[in-house]
């Protein structure tokens, strides 16, 4: 028995359409650009890195000192002992006065005023006006002996004391003790410094007050 294979029938071509050509060449493209993507941004140094954050908490020792004396009279006495700063002072470090810098630290005031501010007056929008204000207070050659080593302290530096008036009448001193606010970074060359302004601090509030 002879079989014969039917005759070849050719499928006839059909055109693709455009829509599907198209759809086609836009995976293509976009695959070959994904896969070349990071390598052109890495070379080309481009990568974008997120900042980072950490947190850690530390203890911070609060001091109070409540005099017996009214709030003008206090503020009378701490602005008499304790000089503005010099502003001649800060120009000669910055052109690095080594000089000066050594006669400020070892005759100059231990502390100065930087700025006051009148948070009291802040407190009329709430029709509440107090005696309160807010002084910087520091040294800057003190300052340079600890951001020298540790910039971050700089952020302390100089040290934040607000004198209020009580319900009583009295003025009234609250600060951060320095020490402990320093002391966070945890080098001995910066706290050392700061145990000595936790002494100069409290001489010059606790006179102011007495």
């Amino acid at each position: 028995m002879i079989y014969e294979l039917p005759a070849y029938q050719p499928v006839p071509w059909q055109k693709p359409k455009p829509l599907v050509v198209a759809a086609r060449l836009i995976i293509f493209i976009s695959s070959v650009f994904a896969a070349f993507a990071p390598m052109s941004a890495q070379s080309g140094g481009t990568v974008q890195e997120k900042p980072i954050m950490t947190k850690h908490p530390f203890s911070v020792e609060h001091v109070r000192i409540e005099s017996t004396k009214s709030f003008a009279d206090v503020r009378v006495a701490l602005e008499g002992s304790v000089p503005k700063l010099d502003p001649t002072l800060l120009k000669a470090l910055a052109d690095r006065d080594v000089e000066r810098a050594s006669r400020e630290k070892e005759q100059g005031p231990e502390l100065s005023i930087f700025q006051v501010r009148d948070h009291g007056a802040l407190l009329a929008i709430a029709g509440k006006a107090h005696n309160a204000l807010k002084y910087d207070i520091g040294n800057p050659v003190t300052a340079s002996l600890m951001t020298r080593y540790q910039l971050s302290a700089a952020l302390y530096a100089p040290i934040r004391v607000v004198l209020y008036e009580n319900d009583a009448g009295r003025g009234v001193f609250e600060y951060d003790q320095p020490s402990t606010t320093f002391g966070q970074f945890g080098d001995e060359r910066v706290t050392a410094v700061a145990r000595g302004l936790d002494a100069a601090l409290a001489r010059a509030l606790l006179g102011a007050a007495e």
